[in-house]
């Protein structure tokens, strides 16, 4: 007789969104355009590694320090280290994201991703809640629903640069917690993760800047968000992973432990970050928590936990945590501010120049100007396009696609589906390919909503 071993419950749980929608379509593309006929090679829109069209070179003092230590030999960089990292690259991180943090309140990582499994882990129980942001990135949604834990989704305001909306999400946590029977929030002497707190909301997720929408957050809005986690004692956890990449001078990054230090340290910050997008090294897969505690200490049963749980991967790789201190404390700091300044001024251009062309080439397109990060969002106004072919974000996709190979990622993928407050369908792209791409790309685009245009436009 045959005998089956049957899945884990949490594995059953995983499911990526993104996988499940894109997939199933991607898979009967054709990527090369001899075998198309037409010539059309893929242009991937879609992907969001900014390596991979190799016109963004790596950070060269990472690189530098990487291979030094390979030169060094013996037990530089071959042997074990503590489960949270190596002492160099917990201080080098808590002494940069500074706002009170020490080594001992950071945790190395695989990747900014293994960063937020270990906080949203030790933070999260089954049946508890996740506030996690619509549009948004779909991996707080996963990781908090393979530990049985429930998500809900505040809303962004396209309108607003793509702010929360933090009236919804007043309400969003006070009708969770009543419907649970808390009518108030808990005490503030509670630790976010002791037993005797059953708290339904346990977090609430801002990533700033922001994947997908390209968005970045002013101090005072930031303020306002802090503000209403502390009315509901709600600790924040910070996707910070862009963090420096943004291109409006008069509107700099503002790190969320920082303001929530300058407010009085009321709320607790779960900030995580990592080399791979601002470095330009997304393989190497070194990421951090960093826990900013309020000065109640709610977060100390839950950074125990992480500190517990990081003994399960044993942390990122010694070899690569040797490039942090490289490139969080340099010593060539004019010369990592000029390679910084060049690649935002490079990602401004190409942003700046693909929306340009989207919103003005293209009918029945209006791009959302980025304002960091590497991401845009484009609103198709269904109304303008043959409505037995384009009728919403993923027919606009798919159609895209097949017609004239260009790949772009449906607002769906990130959970922005249309309703009354969000009327409108979209799109994201990535901006981070050579601009003679970029233009083909267009080019294309617009061909196809020209051809599929309605006779009365």
């Amino acid at each position: 007789h045959g005998w089956v071993c049957p899945a884990s419950e949490k594995s059953l749980r995983t499911a990526n969104p993104i996988r499940a929608i894109v997939d199933p379509i991607v898979s009967k593309s054709i990527k090369s355009g001899a075998e198309r006929g037409d010539g059309k090679d893929q242009i991937s829109l879609a992907l969001g590694d900014p390596t991979v069209f190799g016109n963004l070179p790596p950070c060269p003092a990472a690189i530098e320090a990487i291979t030094e230590t390979l030169k060094m030999g013996g037990a530089m960089a071959t042997g074990y280290v503590n489960a949270c990292g190596t002492p160099e690259a917990r201080t080098a991180i808590a002494e940069s994201h500074g706002a009170g943090a020490t080594a001992d309140n950071v945790i190395v990582a695989s990747g900014c991703s293994g960063a937020l499994e270990l906080a949203l882990t030790a933070l999260l129980d089954a049946d508890s809640i996740l506030l996690v942001p619509s549009p948004g990135f779909p991996l707080y949604s996963v990781i908090a629903k393979s530990h049985g834990a429930k998500v809900e989704y505040y809303d962004l305001l396209p309108d607003s640069g793509w702010e929360c909306d933090l009236f919804q999400m007043d309400q969003l946590i006070t009708r969770l917690n009543s419907i649970d029977g808390h009518n108030s929030p808990m005490q503030e002497s509670t630790s976010c993760g002791s037993r005797p707190s059953t708290q339904v909301v346990r977090g609430i997720v801002v990533n700033n800047p922001g994947n997908p929408t390209g968005s970045n957050y002013s101090a005072h809005h930031l303020r306002n968000i802090l503000k209403l986690a502390h009315k509901h004692h709600i600790p924040i956890v910070a996707d910070e992973i862009y963090g420096d990449l943004v291109f409006d001078p008069n509107c700099c990054f503002s790190p969320m432990a920082e303001i929530s230090a300058r407010m009085g340290r009321h709320v607790p910050v779960i900030t995580t970050s990592g080399l791979g997008k601002q470095y330009l090294v997304p393989g190497w897969r070194v990421g951090w928590v960093i826990f900013h505690d309020n000065h109640h200490g709610s977060l100390k049963e839950v950074e125990a936990g992480a500190k517990r749980l990081a003994q399960v991967t044993l942390g990122a790789s010694h070899l690569i945590q040797c490039a942090i201190p490289a490139v969080l404390q340099p010593k060539d700091i004019m010369g990592m501010l000029e390679w910084k300044k060049g690649l935002t001024n490079t990602l401004k251009h190409q942003a700046f120049f693909l929306c340009d062309r989207l919103t003005e080439s293209c009918h029945g397109l209006t791009a959302f100007w980025p304002q960091g990060a590497m991401y845009a969002m484009v609103k198709i106004d269904v109304s303008q396009f043959d409505r037995n072919v384009i009728y919403d974000d993923m027919s606009f996709m798919q159609q895209l696609l097949e017609e004239e190979n260009v790949f772009v990622l449906p607002g769906r993928a990130f959970g922005m589906i249309p309703s009354p407050k969000q009327p409108c369908y979209v799109f994201r792209v990535v901006y981070c390919a050579p601009q003679e791409i970029l233009e083909q790309a267009v080019i294309r685009i617009a061909n196809f909503c020209q051809l599929h245009a309605t006779s009365k436009s």
